[in-house]
């Protein structure tokens, strides 16, 4: 039996693979944040609801943490690269993207497998997260190749 870690279970949990989204919002002073996310889930089809869950400890919190709304990117294969930067602790995420704006008001990146703008209706504490879900108030869906995945610390895409 493996021993109980903080690390065997992370490690536990990597055998789960998932879908990458990055999750975008304005700061407080109106700037575009973004991170990339793995625990992203859908909750209810009536309503349609979504959770995530970000991370205290991320450099993005602050502004989830209060926001009002925000854009959920579910990612295709190939996007590896804006899966990286995403996932950076910096504040220099959107500067050559083409970015533009939301019906809610978040950041919409321009390439996406399908992606949700959602208005927050509840917070829930969730150990070193937070448990957030989002009302989904528009939605758009292009065809892909296939989604990417995240599955043992790697990026991985579907096989046909």
């Amino acid at each position: 039996m493996t021993e109980f870690t903080p690390r065997a279970f992370r490690d536990a949990m990597g055998m789960y693979p998932t879908g990458v989204t990055v999750v975008t919002t304005l700061d407080q002073a109106g700037q575009p944040v973004g991170m990339t996310v793995n625990s992203f889930a859908s909750l209810s089809l009536d309503p349609p609801l979504i959770l995530w869950n970000p991370g205290r400890d991320s450099f993005s919190f602050p502004a989830f943490e209060t926001c009002r709304h925000f854009a959920v990117h579910i990612l295709h294969g190939g996007q590896e690269e804006l899966s990286n930067r995403f996932a950076l602790r910096s504040n220099i995420k959107f500067g050559d993207i083409g970015w533009r704006t939301g019906s809610l008001g978040s950041p919409l990146l321009p390439d996406y497998a399908a992606c949700l703008e959602c208005q927050t209706v509840e917070s829930f504490p969730g150990g070193d997260h937070i448990i957030l879900v989002g009302r989904v108030i528009k939605l758009d869906r292009k065809e892909t190749a296939g989604p990417l995945l995240y599955f043992q610390g790697r990026y991985h895409r579907l096989l046909d």
